[in-house]
């Protein structure tokens, strides 16, 4: 609780003390007795209510004359007016309830992000010459030394030279698992340094390391606003004036016009009035959408502000680039199929002769046989140029390419039909069988598509620039409902745009990437989704959302968050709407008393808080 807080929880308590001796002296009969009884009153609305003078006095001041203070004050002062001193006093007592209430709700919604902040380290140890100094993050230099202890907030982008250690995510990416480093490794700022100290190679300056971004993200969410939000801004800016108006219309012209008790009538515009306060509306409604973008930050989702938030909700179609956000991005062998010999032996004459190479596919082929290379039995090795590697091992000419390799040196193969790369060996002269490397499909993905489905989304596109063949296939193992292959970045532009001209207004369509090629269409999606940790800097500058650790699983817990804020907000609108409409009509016509004006007003607004705040449960 802030220091205002609890400064206010006094001021309720003394209130609350004095009002409850009020009502007892009132009970037994001895507050009539007293003269001007009326300072006995005044005193606690002094105490509870000073506050709203002052934020009058100084909205008048600065030309914002309508707000709720002023209704508060006008509704308080004329109850007093009329001799309804208890009622008077009650009023203000309850609002004042209400907005700490309100304040409480908005800190913890603002917390929920504000937490974020705490991400970044106060120090880093820059290791020169074998001394540490604790120096300033933003005075380290691309290329230093930073020494991480254990229990250290990582403060920059780094690459791990020495040591081994298990970082702690959880801040960033909302994953709880400590994910192992070693070297070699990128570390990225804002994590936690978990049992061993490292020392890592500054990769990024500290205005441009991940911790940086994501401040400024979260710093900038709250300037871009929901439509929905604007709406109840721009409502509540002609809602109160007109409300004020049609108060004074209801005290004044029923007395004037048909004669009317004129005290009468001025007690029905004093609830009116506390009926009409817009509380419930602008708080509940933004504090909806602070709580949905708070909820997708403990998740590692960054949602760069409410209009974003808002505009999932309608999503209809979502667009996805293949490589790195529905496959790992990694070249892996998946299938090893082998031809009188043992698959063992296959995969070990083939990361023989592949072991000079730095080509991708080379590398998985090393990768998978995970033995030692003995480079001495290696001679006479060359790359032939779109077929693939020759090389002699212990004298035996060895062939590691694709069809052409073999057709040409009149090797009898067996062809083998796939969606991934094919990888034929010959050994000596005779064909030892093939080699199957894919780019591998993210675990969760096909999960993960259908949970976005289940969420509302009518259909998943993919986008890539491989084979039709290969994108057939990821399509067919995920449950993607278009694919567009072979396409080069610009093609990709192109085909969003085709997607947006079959949506119509109420529906939206999102592009989720990750390559620095996919900025373009992130950019013109309505909704462009960033897969963070392995994003290029322009893509997560292009996105509207950064998922932090790219799992396209949390792109379905957006729209579930999305939707499940806009069911509040509106619920929250219809409510606040309906209630005060009802008991307008019944304060108008004399059926609603003072009380009941306060349930509407301070009622409504701790119901709409109330459901609000369900966003913020984890």
């Amino acid at each position: 609780m802030t220091k205002k807080q609890k400064q206010t929880l006094i001021r309720i308590i003394i209130t609350a003390v004095l009002f409850f001796a009020l009502l007892v002296l009132g009970y037994v009969g001895i507050i009539e007795k007293i003269p001007y009884n009326i300072v006995l009153y005044l005193i606690p609305y002094a105490i509870i209510g000073y506050d709203i003078f002052l934020k009058a006095f100084h909205n008048i001041k600065g030309g914002d004359i309508f707000d709720e203070n002023l209704l508060m004050l006008i509704a308080t002062i004329a109850a007093f007016a009329i001799g309804e001193y208890t009622e008077g006093l009650a009023v203000m007592f309850l609002y004042q309830i209400g907005e700490l209430f309100q304040s409480y709700a908005v800190g913890k919604s603002r917390n929920s992000i504000s937490s974020l902040m705490d991400m970044v380290s106060e120090y880093a140890n820059l290791y020169v010459d074998g001394e540490i100094e604790k120096v300033s993050p933003d005075d380290v230099e691309v290329g230093s030394i930073i020494v991480i202890k254990p229990g250290e907030r990582v403060p920059l982008d780094a690459v791990v030279i020495d040591g081994t250690s298990m970082v702690d995510t959880s801040s960033l990416t909302g994953e709880s698992v400590p994910r192992r480093v070693n070297v070699g490794d990128d570390i990225i700022s804002g994590c936690i340094n978990g049992s061993g100290t490292i020392k890592a190679q500054v990769t990024k300056s500290f205005e441009n390391s991940t911790v940086s971004r994501i401040l400024e993200l979260v710093e900038n969410a709250s300037d871009k606003k929901a439509k929905t939000e604007n709406f109840i801004t721009r409502f509540a800016r002609v809602y109160t004036p007109a409300v004020t108006i049609a108060a004074v219309l209801v005290a004044i012209i029923p007395p004037v016009i048909l004669g009317y008790p004129f005290d009468e009538w001025l007690e029905r515009a004093c609830i009116f009035l506390v009926i009409s306060c817009p509380c419930a509306l602008v708080i509940s409604v933004p504090l909806g959408f602070f709580g949905g973008i708070g909820a997708a930050s403990r998740r590692g989702i960054l949602v760069k502000g409410s209009n974003y938030l808002e505009a999932v909700s309608k999503l209809d179609t979502v667009v996805f680039d293949k490589t790195g956000t529905l496959t790992k991005g990694e070249f892996k062998v998946t299938e090893i199929i082998a031809n009188d010999c043992s698959k063992e032996k296959l995969i070990e004459i083939a990361a023989h002769a592949e072991s000079l190479s730095n080509h991708p596919i080379a590398n998985s082929i090393t990768n998978s046989f995970g033995g030692e290379i003995n480079s001495d039995v290696i001679t006479d090795y060359h790359e032939i140029a779109g077929n693939g590697v020759e090389a002699f091992i212990d004298g035996k000419r060895v062939l590691c390419g694709n069809e052409k390799l073999m057709k040409s040196n009149s090797i009898q193969y067996k062809s083998v039909m796939t969606s991934g790369t094919v990888v034929y060996v010959a050994y000596d002269g005779k064909f030892l069988g093939s080699i199957v490397i894919s780019d591998v499909i993210k675990e969760n993905a096909k999960e993960s598509i259908s949970r976005i489905k289940q969420n509302g989304v009518k259909k998943c596109v993919m986008l890539t620039g491989d084979h039709k063949s290969v994108a057939d296939d990821v399509a067919s193992k995920i449950g993607i409902d278009e694919v567009y292959a072979e396409l080069l970045p610009l093609d990709k532009v192109e085909v969003v745009e085709k997607l947006l001209k079959d949506e119509n207004d109420d529906n939206k369509l999102a592009f989720a990437g990750d390559g620095i090629n996919d900025a373009p269409v992130l950019s013109r999606a309505d909704v462009g989704f960033a897969m963070g940790s392995i994003g290029s800097d322009a893509a997560i500058e292009a996105a509207d959302i950064v998922i932090m650790d790219d799992d396209i699983g949390k792109i379905a817990d957006t729209v579930s968050i999305s939707r499940k804020t806009m069911r509040i907000v509106k619920e929250n609108i219809v409510f606040a709407l309906g209630v005060k409409a009802i008991v307008m009509v019944l304060g108008v016509f004399g059926i609603a008393n003072m009380w009941l004006a306060v349930f509407a007003d301070v009622g409504v607004s701790v119901i709409a808080i109330l459901n609000s705040m369900r966003m913020l449960k984890k």
